[in-house]
């Protein structure tokens, strides 16, 4: 049966078969020749980014690993040593503990930075990517945030090296300058303080310009007597060495007195009294306590050895004569007489009593 001419197709419409199959050839060839051509290329860049990333994985995983057991064996020494009889005094294990696990922290991370930081620019430079620009833009940004986030930056960096070089630590009370109290909490940006009334200071550790730690080393306990001039010096230094050898042998006085107590002298002397300064080296923290404590001991013993003490009531002399009652009298005034001299001579002048004259 014969098709219609208006549903044959024309000559312009039928398609070239051997030139479409001829390109569709020359484009696979094309492809498998660029394919060819580069796949050793590829494959030593996909084993050379893989190379990298294993190795930076196994350096970063073996680097923690042993920072974490340098941490552990820090916290291990530190339980060891308090057990022993000086442990409370030398070495406080929760200080140990924060201080070894914010450095560990800290390592860590910059560990684990550098790392990876080089391991991503070396895969970079793999792929054939000019890092100038990204360097360049890294560095502007940078300093962008580094200006934004100065003061950030300053607590941090403050707080590293104050954990670093041990400036103070859990259970140790500082000075602070802006705030003072027992450190409850070491952070790398914030310090946590418990002060004297049970109130909590979070203080920024770029904050800080200077630090007293009153719980290092050792504390003194100062106490100033006062009392007469008249007193003997030699018997008051007697009677405060009695106290400080009967105190230095009694509980828990013999642990908290880290020195013998010393009378240093005369500090002050004036008219009516004159000053015995007694010093002592105790152990930090317990400086206050033993002050009251030889406070108490130097009043009673001075009281049983009949030693005033200036400043309560003043003691009743015996050769002090009793005070005359008559010198609170005024003395007697020849006004009191009306009919005296002088009381006539001050009396007003009476008016006349003749007729008076008008004019």
């Amino acid at each position: 049966m014969p098709w219609p001419a208006a549903l044959l197709p024309s000559a312009a419409e039928v398609p070239d078969a051997p030139a479409s199959v001829k390109e569709a050839q020359a484009s696979v060839t094309e492809a498998a020749s660029f394919i060819e051509q580069n796949w050793a290329t590829w494959l030593s860049i996909g084993l050379r980014i893989l190379l990298i990333v294993v190795i930076a994985a196994v350096i970063r995983s073996a680097v923690r690993k042993a920072l974490t057991k340098l941490i552990t064996r820090m916290n291990t020494s530190a339980e060891a040593v308090e057990g022993t009889a000086l442990g409370g005094l030398l070495v406080n294990a929760e200080r140990r503990r924060q201080r070894s696990e914010a450095i560990g922290s800290v390592l860590r991370s910059v560990a684990s930075f550098l790392i990876l930081g080089t391991a991503a620019l070396m895969v970079l430079a793999a792929l054939k990517i000019d890092l100038a620009p990204l360097l360049a833009s890294a560095g502007v940004a940078g300093v962008a945030i580094g200006f934004g986030a100065r003061n950030l930056v300053t607590d941090f960096l403050s707080g590293v090296f104050m954990i670093m070089e041990d400036q103070y630590g859990v259970g140790d009370k500082i000075d602070a300058g802006v705030a003072s109290g027992e450190v409850i909490e070491v952070g790398l940006r914030v310090t946590k303080l418990r002060g004297d009334n049970g109130e909590i200071w979070y203080v920024r550790n770029g904050e800080i310009k200077r630090i007293g730690n009153l719980s290092q080393g050792w504390a003194t306990a100062g106490v100033d007597v006062q009392v007469k001039p008249s007193e003997s010096l030699s018997r008051i230094r007697e009677v405060v060495q009695e106290v400080a050898g009967a105190m230095a042998k009694e509980s828990p006085w013999d642990e908290r007195l880290w020195g013998p107590v010393e009378v240093l002298g005369l500090d002050e002397v004036l008219l009516a009294s004159m000053t015995v300064k007694v010093s002592a080296k105790t152990m930090p923290g317990q400086q206050f306590a033993v002050e009251r404590e030889l406070r108490w001991r130097i009043k009673e013993a001075f009281d049983a050895a009949g030693i005033a003490i200036i400043g309560g009531l003043p003691a009743a002399d015996e050769d002090e004569a009793a005070a005359d009652p008559s010198a609170s009298v005024a003395p007697p005034s020849a006004l009191a007489n009306p009919a005296s001299p002088q009381s006539l001579a001050t009396a007003p002048i009476p008016p006349p009593s003749g007729p008076r004259i008008a004019k």
